[in-house]
């Protein structure tokens, strides 16, 4: 493989981080920018040997350099924050700035977090062709950077900018996002103290749950393998149930401990489905995932159990 060199922005957080490290692994220059604000901790970059630059996106980037590419990972991904001007400052205008510097410095290729928020409670399986529906204003934001991204290609012909939307994404590095970290994360918190799973009645929600590790994959199929602007799901396109995640976790932790099932306060607009059609990212990129929610669920419980290194 090539040496090549990338700029990950985000890369302290959950999914930047993993994918600044599997770059390095792999054999790559790899610098990270990060303001530390919201998702990023510095826990997530240790043993990472490349340069890293604490600064916000929308004010500033590293000196101008040469980069094979940059994968946008930086943004505000707490879907309960109500401030719209802060979410749309950080998740849109910086995203501009990235797409202004990468054209200034001749920077071809960029991958960049969009989100399963933007279809809302559209129909299932949900195809990136129809409408989006987005239900808050984190949704919002990503709706317009898949348009800003649009646009930009339009303007800048010879740049390439795929969008991945991502699904319920799990994994190792998502352990410092509090309250936003994963429910999969959650209710191994609970079982792993004895506690029965607190999940909505009856836990027959289904979701596309999607291993981190795949959507590092996606991301460097994206990378490698996308030849135009696009906006592609990032999942397993496989729909799996709140119940089926307690299974997975009592069958790894050798426990057998019955749902909590209480009412769910958000009903009226709860949406009880999602499920991503993988068919147009594999034709564009090739990428197909690797893992199911049992293996997945396996690697991540050896992992948060120090069975094995991440």
């Amino acid at each position: 493989m090539d040496k090549k060199k990338y700029l990950v922005t985000g890369g302290a957080g959950f999914i930047g981080s993993n994918i600044a490290k599997t770059l390095e692994a792999q054999g790559h220059e790899v610098t990270v920018v990060d303001d530390f604000e919201h998702n990023g901790h510095f826990k997530n970059l240790i043993g990472f040997k490349g340069d890293v630059y604490g600064i916000n996106l929308y004010e500033e980037l590293p000196e101008p350099d040469y980069y094979d590419g940059i994968f946008h990972e930086a943004a505000i991904t707490d879907t309960t924050v109500m401030d719209q001007a802060e979410m749309m400052h950080q998740n849109v205008e910086a995203f501009r700035n990235i797409l202004n510097y990468a054209a200034e410095n001749e920077i071809r290729k960029v991958v960049y977090a969009s989100s399963a928020a933007t279809y809302g409670n559209g129909a299932v399986p949900m195809k990136e062709s129809q409408p989006t529906h987005p239900e808050n204003v984190y949704g919002f934001s990503k709706v317009i950077d898949d348009n800003v991204a649009r646009k930009f290609s339009q303007d800048n012909n010879d740049m390439k900018i795929i969008g991945l939307r991502y699904f319920n994404v799990f994994g190792p590095g998502e352990y410092y996002k509090g309250k936003m970290a994963s429910m999969v994360y959650q209710l191994y918190k609970q079982m792993k103290e004895g506690k029965r799973p607190r999940v909505f009645k009856y836990g027959e929600q289904m979701r596309d749950f999607v291993y981190v590790k795949d959507i590092v994959k996606a991301n460097l199929c994206a990378m490698k393998n996308g030849k135009e602007t696009c906006v592609l799901n990032a999942a397993t396109g496989v729909a799996r149930s709140y119940n089926d995640v307690i299974k997975c976790l009592n069958h790894e932790l050798g426990t057998n401990l019955e749902p909590d099932y209480f009412d769910n306060p958000y009903s009226s607009f709860f949406q009880n489905k999602t499920e991503a059609d993988m068919s147009l990212a594999k034709e564009k990129t090739g990428y197909t995932p690797d893992y199911t929610l049992e293996t997945a669920i396996a690697d991540y419980v050896a992992i948060l159990e120090g069975k094995k290194e991440n």
